[in-house]
């Protein structure tokens, strides 16, 4: 009787876990592209909603290159003003105050931009803030960051990370003052990458997490920079992160999208690709590519219903829509 007990409970265990697993149908299609299908431009930079619905995406390059913005049916509406053309990673964020803002770092042009949500420049904050002993040396012997993530506390402070660079996190206020600097490659970082950074809500207090890319891992930390612990492990180069309730959504440039529980369990591994020479890449033109199926997420952001919006590394542009069709 216990031996029948016990594996009619391991079968209500295994379809209620089963149950809860967020499901998803794939839409690569989505976005209406204000030129050709197939041309939104450069996506070699981060997704995000608004608000109301509005889906806003950054776009490095091609004749719309800056930031894009749709509307959540995925209409193309315009370009956003005085948006750079260089945003690697942004948010949209009300940290710190009521009002949305987009806060982005700028790859190129060493920056921490802050803009209202029609354009209108709030802050910006520039590379001769950040104390040049954390900086990397480049050709001609110019001291230089390669700003590719940014986070907000809930009290408006300001996070960037020089992901492209040497690792480090550097800590601004609301205003832009700067407060300092944690992370690295030296203990007990141990960062190789960290591409893109994002608070965690999901705890009190929040967490600060990190995408140490090339150790394939998540790594959380308190808002001061110490280490809590590895979240994740065995991912494809995770890229970015989204939250949606318990949900974490993580966009790895190896081929994947994976949602990630509370605890860091796998409750989903959606459009894999499994073709070394598809992957981690921007070369793959768009008559390869296959509905469902991912080449290079590099941006990720959840909408207002729980949906997933990933914006792929491509030359060409690539903006995947995950449906939510069931939990």
């Amino acid at each position: 009787m216990k031996i029948v007990l016990g594996t009619l409970f391991a079968l209500f265990y295994a379809s209620t876990v089963l149950a809860a697993s967020p499901k998803f149908a794939i839409d690569s299609h989505f976005l209406q592209s204000p030129a050709d299908p197939g041309a939104i431009g450069d996506s070699h930079g981060d997704i995000a909603v608004a608000p109301n619905g509005d889906i806003y995406l950054s776009v490095q390059g091609g004749s719309r290159s800056g930031v894009q913005v749709y509307a959540a049916n995925g209409r193309y509406i315009r370009n956003l003003p005085n948006a750079p053309t260089d945003f690697h990673g942004f948010i949209i964020t009300n940290a710190g105050g009521q009002s949305f803002y987009l806060l982005g770092v700028r790859l190129e042009g060493q920056q921490i931009i802050k803009l209202d949500l029609d354009g209108k420049p709030l802050l910006h904050i520039d590379a001769s803030a950040i104390p040049d002993q954390y900086k990397t040396e480049a050709k001609g012997g110019q001291l230089v960051v390669s700003l590719t993530g940014v986070a907000a506390a809930p009290n408006g402070d300001i996070y960037a990370v020089d992901g492209y660079g040497r690792d480090f996190i550097h800590h601004f206020d609301a205003t832009g003052r700067y407060l300092g600097t944690f992370g690295g490659d030296g203990a007990p970082w141990n960062f190789h990458q960290c591409h893109k950074i994002a608070i965690d809500p999901r705890f009190q207090p929040v967490r600060l997490l990190c995408t140490d890319r090339l150790h394939d891992r998540i790594v959380a930390m308190g808002l001061d920079g110490h280490v809590i612990g590895t979240v994740a492990t065995g991912l494809r180069w995770p890229s970015a992160l989204a939250f949606h309730g318990s949900e974490m959504a993580v966009a790895e440039l190896g081929g994947r999208v994976t949602v990630l529980g509370i605890h860091g369990e796998v409750l989903a591994e959606l459009g894999t690709n499994d073709n070394a020479a598809q992957v981690k890449t921007n070369e793959v033109p768009p008559s390869q590519w296959k509905d469902g199926v991912f080449y290079a997420p590099h941006g990720i952001a959840y909408d207002h219903h729980g949906n997933i919006l990933v914006s792929e590394w491509s030359k060409w542009g690539r903006v995947d829509f995950l449906r939510r069709v069931g939990d």
